[in-house]
């Protein structure tokens, strides 16, 4: 919650597409743009974590941020370069308590300060963060056996246990597949961790159960990025009935439901081995977040592009909603969500359901964050039912972006500063990350311990 802005600054002090405050100097997030704003939103607040690849002007600072509606900052955590970055940052509950949660690490393609780091790998130091109302770091928890912690998914389960993906790059020689003899595979894991104890109580491996053949992306990439082959790129796990898991695989164009107990594959959706017949229109690509809306049903974002910079689209990117049906095996389109103007999205974006039954979009490199009613619309009247949308400055872009509602409870003080003009003098406050102040009093005295109150209550603004 921030008082009196004034200026703006960024990476670059000029820039005007970000904050400045006289009370917290320190703090620049990026400012947005808000292009539609009707009736009918979710209540909530607006969850994004802000960086820019290494190709592109950063505006203002990387950096977890929540945002009212209205695009003024509530709460801001700054990192120390632009080099580093949070993803996945959202809350949850812990214990019966409301927390927020976030990875963080260098995200490939942001290139790395470290000149000994070759482009492509994992930076060293990846983890996830457990913060409580209070802003306080109560956990970090970072991947075991070798793996590093993987940017796209850090869920906390009913049992107060920590579900993830990590990634390991694996000597292979790719010649059977049509790359580099020398080369690497990307391995991803799902990995389950008592928070408590630190204990590793779940692990399962990729490369043991889906063959490197059914990807999407030829071997022959690996040579762009370091001779690593990322064939399956996992994004997503969710746990579903039954002690299953929903494992989403971006560059197998496949959705995949897997027995915890025995590591066994039940079904595959989509990709070279589908065990469903697609309808029309329900054929995904390059897809990020998959998640069960119900027995079911399944959400998705359907990237629809691209391989490298040189594949054309698939199509255009959408939130996308699939009915399954588990007697005849085939899935067929439920809703869709298209943002105006269209989108071509190269990678990540999340689709959200939230609590009034609305859906919530980021849309992953493109730099807009939407609202939609649930009904959806249609690439051919993508304004229908699409009633909130917000755009970043310049380059800056969200891998996911969320709505939830939150409140919080900083311990440290507010942040004052005074400038005198003449006779008189203007006061700044600001607390970052309160959500509960409503207005400000004003003492002044001689010392601390001799105030008299000057203004008793003036509402906060911004």
């Amino acid at each position: 919650m921030f008082n009196k802005p004034r200026g703006s600054s960024s990476q670059n002090p000029e820039n005007r597409d970000a904050w400045s405050f006289v009370s917290a100097p320190d703090l620049h997030p990026m400012k947005v743009t808000i292009n539609v704003d009707k009736p009918g939103t979710a209540p909530g607040l607006i969850f994004v974590a802000a960086y820019t690849f290494f190709s592109a002007e950063m505006i203002g600072q990387t950096g977890a941020l929540i945002m009212d509606q209205k695009g003024n900052p509530v709460w801001f955590r700054p990192l120390p370069s632009r080099y580093i970055q949070n993803t996945d940052f959202r809350t949850q509950m812990y214990r019966g308590k409301p927390v927020l949660t976030m990875w963080q690490g260098t995200i490939s393609g942001t290139q790395s300060e470290n000149p000994n780091l070759p482009y492509g790998d994992p930076e060293p130091g990846a983890f996830f963060l457990i913060l409580d109302q209070n802003y306080k770091t109560i956990k970090t928890v970072a991947a075991q056996k070798g793996y590093t912690s993987d940017l796209h998914e850090f869920t906390i389960t009913s049992r107060n246990t920590a579900l993830f993906i990590a990634v390991k790059k694996v000597p292979a020689d790719l010649r059977s597949y049509g790359g580099l003899k020398n080369g690497y595979i990307n391995n991803y894991s799902i990995q389950e961790i008592d928070l408590v104890t630190g204990k590793l109580i779940f692990f399962w491996n990729v490369l043991d159960h889906v063959n490197p053949a059914d990807s999407m992306l030829p071997a022959s990439s690996a040579k762009e990025s370091n001779n690593i082959w990322d064939c399956y790129h996992v994004n997503s796990v969710e746990e579903g009935p039954n002690n299953t898991l929903l494992i989403n695989m971006r560059n197998m164009w496949a959705i995949y439901n897997i027995d915890k107990e025995t590591g066994r594959i039940l079904w595959q959706l989509g990709g070279k081995q589908s065990d469903f017949t697609l309808g029309p229109s329900a054929d995904f690509s390059w897809q990020h977040i998959a998640r069960y809306r119900g027995l079911n049903r399944i959400s998705l974002f359907d990237n629809a592009c691209c391989a490298s910079p040189d594949s054309p689209p698939e199509g255009q990117a959408r939130g996308l909603i699939l009915q399954l049906n588990f007697k005849r095996m085939t899935a067929e389109v439920d809703r869709t969500y298209y943002h105006d103007p269209p989108l071509f999205v190269p990678s990540q974006g999340n689709v959200q359901e939230l609590p009034n039954g609305n859906q919530f979009i980021g849309w992953g490199q493109e730099p807009y964050l939407s609202e939609y009613r649930n009904a959806g619309n249609t690439m051919y009247d993508p304004t229908l039912n699409f009633i909130y949308d917000m755009r970043f400055p310049g380059e800056n872009l969200s891998y996911r972006a969320f709505k939830n509602e939150w409140t919080g409870l900083p311990l440290y003080p507010p942040d004052a500063a005074v400038i005198i003009n003449g006779k008189c003098a203007d006061v700044y406050a600001s607390w970052n990350g309160s959500t509960e102040t409503a207005g400000w009093q004003v003492l002044a005295g001689p010392s601390h311990d001799e105030l008299t109150v000057l203004v008793n209550s003036t509402p906060r603004t911004g």
